[in-house]
């Protein structure tokens, strides 16, 4: 079951590893098809290299950290943000890269929905992402079946079609009987073109690591579990690309970048995926086992894509407990879910499947850079690792000194092979769009660094120590803001007299003459048990006069606790928040920023909130008003009930009436 959970990824890449390699290849014409078996051997090889290295990596850290782990304990912070930017650009480009090539099958087997690639790219996003934020965990038999048919639909295909071969009845290819014009390459351009397919073949690889980082989700013995798992991951990986490309040339498929460049070919139409034309090939167009191996080969990218929603959100997780990222990525939903990494995940997929047009060809150029860039740094780690424990492990430790060679000669292999593969990737593809990954690692990194030390200094700042921490502020009052005389006001005042302040305020910004005569007269007739202060504003501000009173206040009756009470309208459909001007958090985010004052928002739940909350709008037994007002907790006799009929409303303290 940890097969198909973590290994769909890099089993994935083997859909469209071929199919790069091929079509840079083709670029040269068709004679350049026959260095294609020593490229696939060479990209076999690293794979296999590759696949060893990450062994010893869940060998030394069977904690699940994987190369940021690795990269940020053995080569310090720097290396290892960097690792993490390009871990987060590699699980965006895994998603788009997936998404596409997944849809490009879908295309290969059903031509009419063409042109709507882009349209379907982004609905898979959407749909992903929806999926995960519901909280629906990933079943491991949901995912067995997809990628074991998967594994087994191609591993018939490639078994049938090498029988067939073998016997003398070669399948052939739909576009076998394409040309490709020859271009006249000079020696260093064959020799870049050459390089430039082995990179594109490097594709293969991408997805390997995964299965390092999730060690802790195995069951014990976890490390291994992890290696033998990976192990088996490597060997059908290798079967699969190397019978996928072999078959591919047996066949005679035809792939070309631009499919305009095939001779003959109707390049209105869509060009069909390389594993599509071989299946056509072994099995017949429209057979059975056509459409099987089309639907297993999209299901299984698609499932690659929904991997990323795990990784990425965890991973920002890490660094958002590290300090490297905003504290929102730490953050789970109300589904236990990382929320705030998945939408950003998806927004980011759904930028590139847009500015590139969800086409594959083109993604792929800029996705195996992050990846190499991770292994590579991982490979170099681990180095640095083996020969620290090799300087801790005794001479007399002859088992455990000889682990930790094997792993250092595995490793050393590992990072020389993955940063000459850097090397070749950098060249080959920069201008092919691979600049963007190398613009923006960087940003990533610089904006990571940043955001660490922005919380250092926020940490040093808000420390305590015996100088700046002094109890014992003096006085308490508390200010209600009120523009009109209404239920909201009413209740925020009630608010603040519950409370008990040792004084309580209600201030009016005066900024139209009529609006304040009338709260004047509204506060006399109702006996509000609270003196109203009126603060002159000739230009129209609400916050500055404010601001100025407080100050003044504080500067005459010493240091006071300041208590702001602002009575905020709750409503319950988004288009209800245009029609009112949400002056009452503008006014808080203002006030905040005064020494000795905290705001409080009144909530005055409208009816519409009540439905938004489940609650029915229905008659409040007895006097409708009255239940209203009730529910709200407003009291419904706004000046305490007298004794005698004569009493008048109770006479506010002097002091508390001139408070500057």
């Amino acid at each position: 079951m940890a097969l198909p959970i973590f290994a769909s990824d890099a089993l994935s890449s083997v859909a469209y590893a071929p199919q790069e390699l091929l079509m840079i290849l083709m670029l040269g014409g068709l004679s350049f098809l026959t260095f294609s078996p020593w490229i696939a051997l060479a990209v076999v090889v690293l794979l296999a290299v590759v696949v060893l290295s990450y062994r010893q990596l869940i060998l030394a850290y069977p904690s699940g950290g994987g190369d940021y782990e690795v990269a940020r304990t053995n080569l310090g912070e720097i290396p290892g943000v960097v690792v993490a930017s390009a871990l987060l650009v590699d699980y965006i480009l895994t998603v788009a890269v997936s998404v596409a090539a997944g849809v490009d099958n879908i295309i290969s087997a059903l031509a009419v929905l063409n042109p709507w690639r882009v349209e379907l790219a982004v609905g898979f996003v959407v749909l992903l992402v929806a999926v995960n934020l519901r909280g629906v965990r990933e079943a491991s038999r949901a995912f067995a079946l997809p990628t074991y048919l998967f594994i087994g639909s191609v591993g018939v295909m490639v078994v049938t079609g090498l029988v067939r071969w073998a016997v003398g009845d070669s399948p052939v290819a739909s576009s076998a009987q394409f040309g490709v014009e020859s271009a006249g390459l000079t020696q260093v351009a064959v020799v870049l073109l050459l390089l430039r397919a082995f990179a594109s073949g490097c594709s293969a690889l991408t997805g390997v690591e995964a299965i390092a980082n999730g060690v802790p989700a195995f069951r014990p013995p976890q490390a291994r579990n992890a290696r033998t798992t990976l192990a088996i991951m490597g060997l059908i990986a290798i079967s699969l690309f190397a019978g996928l490309t072999t078959l591919a040339l047996v066949s005679g498929v035809r792939y070309a970048e631009d499919p305009c460049e095939l001779i003959g070919f109707d390049c209105t139409l869509p060009q069909p995926s390389l594993i599509a034309q071989v299946a056509a090939a072994t099995f017949g167009m429209g057979s059975v086992l056509f459409y099987v191996v089309q639907a297993t080969t999209a299901c299984v990218l698609l499932l690659a894509a929904n991997t990323a929603f795990n990784g990425f959100p965890l991973l920002g997780s890490v660094l958002a407990r590290d300090g490297y990222a905003p504290k929102s990525l730490n953050t789970r939903g109300d589904r236990l879910v990382y929320s705030n990494g998945m939408v950003l995940l998806g927004i980011a997929a759904i930028t590139a499947l847009l500015v590139f047009q969800a086409d594959l060809t083109t993604l792929i150029q800029l996705y195996i850079i992050g990846v190499f860039v991770s292994f590579s740094l991982g490979q170099i780690g681990m180095v640095r690792h083996w020969n620290r424990e090799l300087r801790l492990i005794p001479r007399q430790a002859t088992l455990e000194r000889r682990i930790a060679l094997r792993g250092r000669v595995i490793n050393s292999l590992g990072a020389v092979m993955t940063v000459v593969v850097l090397v070749i990737v950098t060249v080959t593809k920069f201008t092919h769009g691979a600049w963007l990954v190398f613009l923006a690692i960087p940003v990533l990194t610089t904006l990571m660094i940043g955001v660490r030390r922005y919380y250092l200094d926020v940490e040093v700042e808000t420390a305590i120590d015996d100088d700046s921490v002094r109890f014992g502020s003096r006085g308490d009052v508390a200010l209600v803001l009120v523009g009109a005389f209404h239920k909201p006001a009413a209740k925020a005042i009630d608010y603040a007299l519950a409370a008990q302040h040792d004084t309580t305020i209600a201030v009016h910004v005066a900024v139209t003459p009529r609006e304040t005569a009338q709260l004047a007269a509204d506060w006399e007739e109702h006996h509000v048990p609270v003196p109203l202060m009126v603060l002159e504003s000739p230009y129209r501000q609400y916050a500055a006069p404010l601001a100025a009173f407080i100050r003044e206040y504080r500067r005459r009756h010493g240091s006071s606790v300041v208590t702001i009470y602002l009575p905020q309208y709750i409503v319950g459909h988004w288009w209800e928040t245009f029609l009112h001007n949400r002056r009452a958090r503008r006014l808080a985010q203002r006030l905040m920023l005064i020494h000795g004052v905290a705001v409080t928002l009144v909530p005055w739940l409208l009816d519409s909130s009540r439905l938004l909350y489940g609650r029915a709008a229905r008659p409040m037994p007895g006097d409708d008003r009255a239940g209203h007002a009730a529910e709200y907790g407003l009291v419904t006799h706004l000046a305490p009930e007298a004794d005698d009929a004569t009493t008048g409303p109770p006479t506010p303290d002097p002091t508390a009436s001139r408070p500057a």
